[in-house]
């Protein structure tokens, strides 16, 4: 076994050979995957202290004494916040608040993006607990991870009861057979009494009998919880007495209600691997389940993949690093029985939904089905005039390889090569890629990206579409305004009723094709004043509705290049809404506004005041402009129209017309469209 000192100075060498890499304007073939990296995750920020970490003596492989449990829910309904109060119950030392979020864009944005593993022990027993996030644009964390769980914690808003996404989470985990657990969390806020929990508890019911459950899985145990405050009961309390605050009634229900694995030590190793990160230190950390057998530090394995002319053996190699994460640290260990969720490290190849084995094992494990993407974007180069001004990564070459490293970490996300340097990202929905997108462009990478387009389906020569199901609650001076824009957009209201325990509030249920919810996020807090709650999630495919209403109004394109100037701009208000202010760069056929009306109009940014040897009265006066509209990423993939362009930088995000020439868009639109 390799000695603490020497993994100390491998480690200090590969921090040495990253910093001189990433630093420098090219990196050599070995280290390439260095920069392409997205931001580390959980694994990655604690590579360095598991590599000095003790390894813990060969614990008890008996599986009756684990628990493998996913914490599963809508988004903002409390999953990580119960986490953190698991975590501490157990005795995990948590350096701040949401402590499962280990990506920077978790943190920011206060959503979870990905699906985590983490272990705690409780009476004599380990629980392998998996955050997972709420998001409908992230449900495949969701699908690859309920497939290692014997059980699921179900964590609904009292207040708000079940929504989108807690029917999609919970179709899932009945699917594979699971029995979930209810916890009805924030039962402390004043708007929630007895009666709307039992109403709640009633419309979970009624969700698990749609969806098809068994007796088994409709008989399911409820618990009643804050996790801001720390605590969970058994009965409908508010506040529970001193001795009471704490989360041990709902640990001792995982353990009471959730199935130890069923799996032998005796056969032989097989995982199926279920997460996959590369370290700079470690390489490729593949992380899973261990469905038979027993796994020790140096054993030889082999990987096996499904391809259609059946099972193949594509490399052999042996368990370098076995480990476990218990609480908010990487342990290393030397063992692991059937049943336990682990990661190691040593093989070079294998990535999510391949099958890890014995040298004598030849039968791939069965993989995980995904749902099939709903829209795809297309990245190409970055070809503007001001290309090449911000970023270091520039070439389709560095883009695709870095598309491609994605795609092998994250199987929601297809990349489908294209001509010209482009490339076809298929996803979930414009979140998940604009997550991509922002974490490319802080890696350096400069690129243009197309809007988003719907992913058709074609059956007994019928077109189908996506369909989603959105739940909104809003104000009801709002409910108008909503369902007008919403009606452009071809959706169809399902039910419509006040919100129980709010007065004035009005709760809307609709089905809508995906392309008309593109862009629509941020009309809707417009039009609601930052009021509304607007929640979505994929429901399935149906005819399509036909082409959408008027949803945007025309665009102001730059004819001129150079520095844009106030005095410019001054006279350009009265056309629209600007994107711009004054002291920007812009160049012909980059979009600087919204016009007021439904056609483009061509201006000049860059008009610069005539000078003269004239004094006039009133001529030099202070030029007072209104504030730009700066747009977020979102809000830039969901503005443009199929035939303009977003440029992205590390430093900028512009709007762009596909063909900058104004004589070229002007022969392009007379086409007829395919």
């Amino acid at each position: 076994m390799v000695g603490p000192l020497l993994l100390r100075s491998l480690w200090s060498s590969s921090k040495k050979s990253f910093y001189s890499c990433s630093s420098s304007s090219y990196c050599s073939p070995t280290s390439r995957f260095r920069t392409y990296l997205s931001p580390p995750r959980a694994f990655s920020t604690a590579a360095a202290s598991a590599a000095n970490a003790p390894i813990s003596p060969t614990e008890s492989l008996d599986p009756n004494r684990l628990r493998n449990v996913a914490v599963i829910a809508h988004v903002d309904h409390g999953k990580t916040t119960l986490m953190d109060r698991l975590l501490r119950q157990c005795g995990a030392d948590i350096p701040h608040e949401r402590a499962m979020d280990s990506i920077s864009l978790e943190r920011e944005r206060g959503i979870t993006i990905a699906s985590k593993v983490t272990s705690i022990s409780w009476k004599e027993n380990e629980l392998n607990m998996v955050d997972t996030p709420g998001h409908a644009d992230f449900g495949g964390e969701v699908e690859r991870v309920v497939g290692m769980v014997e059980g699921a914690v179900l964590v609904v808003d009292a207040g708000e009861g079940p929504l989108a996404q807690t029917k999609f989470v919970l179709a899932k985990a009945l699917k594979y057979g699971i029995r979930p657990i209810l916890l009805l969390n924030k039962v402390d806020r004043p708007a929630v009494s007895e009666e709307r929990c039992d109403e709640v508890e009633s419309l979970v019911f009624d969700l698990f009998a749609n969806l098809g459950a068994t007796e088994e899985q409709l008989d399911f145990p409820v618990l009643y919880a804050s996790a801001k405050e720390g605590w969970a009961s058994t009965t409908f309390t508010k506040d529970p007495p001193a001795d009471a605050k704490n989360m041990s009634q709902l640990l001792d229900a995982i353990v009471r209600h959730v199935a130890p694995p069923k799996a032998s030590l005796e056969v032989p190793f097989q995982m199926l691997v279920s997460m996959m990160e590369k370290d700079f230190y470690l390489g490729r950390i593949l992380t899973g389940r261990v469905t038979s057998g027993v796994i020790r530090l140096g054993d030889r394995i082999h990987g096996l993949r499904i391809t259609d002319s059946g099972t193949e053996k594509f490399e052999e190699g042996k368990v370098l690093k076995l480990m476990k994460k218990k609480g908010t640290s990487i342990v290393l260990i030397d063992s692991a029985g059937a049943g336990d969720i682990i990661s190691m490290a040593g093989m070079t190849k294998p990535s999510i939904g391949h099958t890890l084995a014995n040298p004598e094992v030849t039968t791939a494990l069965p993989t995980v089905e995904l749902d099939p993407p709903t829209i795809s974007m297309t990245f190409g180069v970055n070809d503007s005039p001001l290309a090449g001004r911000d970023g270091t990564h520039l070439t389709g070459g560095r883009i695709g390889d870095r598309l491609m490293a994605e795609a092998e970490t994250n199987l929601a996300i297809n990349v489908l090569p294209g001509l010209a340097e482009t490339y076809e990202v298929q996803g979930r929905g414009e979140l998940q890629l604009g997550i991509l997108i922002e974490n490319m462009r802080r890696e350096g990478f400069e690129l243009s990206v197309s809007p988003p387009k719907v992913m058709y389906k074609t059956e007994n020569g019928v077109k189908l579409e996506p369909i989603e199901e959105v739940t909104i609650e809003v104000n009801e001076e709002h409910v108008g305004l909503v369902l007008e824009a919403l009606s452009h957009r071809r959706a169809e209201v399902m039910d419509m009723g006040p919100v129980a325990g709010n007065v004035g509030r009005t709760k809307i249920c609709l089905t809508c094709p995906s392309r008309g919810l593109v862009g629509y996020r941020s009309v809707f807090s417009s039009d609601t004043r930052g009021t509304g709650f607007m929640h979505r999630a994929f429901l399935n495919y149906e005819k399509y509705r036909g082409p959408l209403g008027n949803v945007r109004k025309g665009v102001l394109i730059s004819m001129g290049y150079g520095s844009i100037t106030a005095h410019a701009l001054m006279s350009l208000e009265a056309r629209g809404i600007l994107f711009v202010s004054p002291g920007l760069e812009s160049y012909d056929g980059m979009i600087i506004g919204e016009h007021s009306r439904d056609t483009d109009l061509d201006v000049n940014p860059v008009r610069a005041k005539e000078l003269n040897n004239i004094r006039a009265a009133g001529k030099d006066e202070n030029v007072k402009l209104s504030p730009p509209r700066l747009m977020t990423l979102e809000e830039a993939i969901g503005y443009v129209a199929s035939d303009e362009l977003i440029e992205v930088t590390p430093k900028s995000i512009r709007l762009r017309k596909r063909y900058l020439d104004v004589n070229k868009r002007k022969t392009m639109s007379k086409r007829p469209k395919m």
